[in-house]
């Protein structure tokens, strides 16, 4: 498992690309700058890591585009110690981009091959999760909430309800929603019973599939 100059130099390009987008949040940059996203790639795709390009991973599902990492982890204002739920595990690349930034990460993958290999990759590049969870994240992680914020990362048509209740009070929920292009939207938590939205452009993500059980 190896990162040497090489992919560090393509992560600078990288960043560089993303400020071209866009994307201003230093702290963002700077996850980005640092995480070794070739080691959440089936080494076939490692000579492609840093292009803006989203790839096949297991079970069917994809690491998104860096871009839209970015983009979803700048909507959220990550400040360090905010707890933040993750929906939708993946590769872990999203979680380690968090977890880099200083922010408690609680985590939720439905996808048990998923599940099992993030486990075992985000310790032995000494990325520590507050809790990783296999199961339904359309229900959340109530026992952990109240969250500063929360990153669904596979396009939902709505919003799952129990996740709302889990936003705390000025709390910042991003969710990319609908079903086959999504716009990305963000949800700030005003009272118990009123939320802001804004709407951020269209993205395109793998579904969010719910555990019907």
């Amino acid at each position: 498992m190896k990162d040497t100059s090489k992919h560090q130099g393509l992560r600078n390009q990288l960043v560089k690309l993303l400020e071209g987008k866009g994307i201003v949040d230093k702290n963002v940059l700077e996850a980005i700058q640092k995480i070794p996203r070739h080691l959440f790639l089936d080494s076939g795709f490692e000579q492609y890591a840093y292009q803006d390009k989203a790839f096949p991973i297991s079970a069917g599902q994809t690491i998104s585009q860096p871009y839209t990492v970015a983009f979803q982890t700048q909507l959220l204002e990550v400040k360090k110690g905010d707890k933040v739920l993750e929906i939708g595990t993946g590769s872990g690349y999203q979680t380690a981009v968090l977890c880099s930034m200083g922010a408690k990460v609680y985590s939720i993958e439905r996808q048990l091959e998923l599940f099992k290999k993030t486990s075992l990759l985000l310790p032995k590049l000494g990325i520590r999760t507050k809790h990783l969870s296999f199961g339904d994240g359309y229900k959340g992680l109530p026992d952990y909430a109240p969250f500063d914020s929360i990153i669904v990362t596979a396009g939902a048509p709505t919003i799952p309800k129990p996740l709302m209740e889990q936003l705390k009070i000025g709390g910042r929920l991003v969710i990319p929603l609908g079903k086959n292009e999504q716009i990305m939207t963000l949800l700030i938590r005003k009272n118990e019973t009123q939320f802001e939205k804004h709407e951020h452009g269209e993205f395109r993500f793998v579904p969010l599939l719910e555990d019907k059980n």
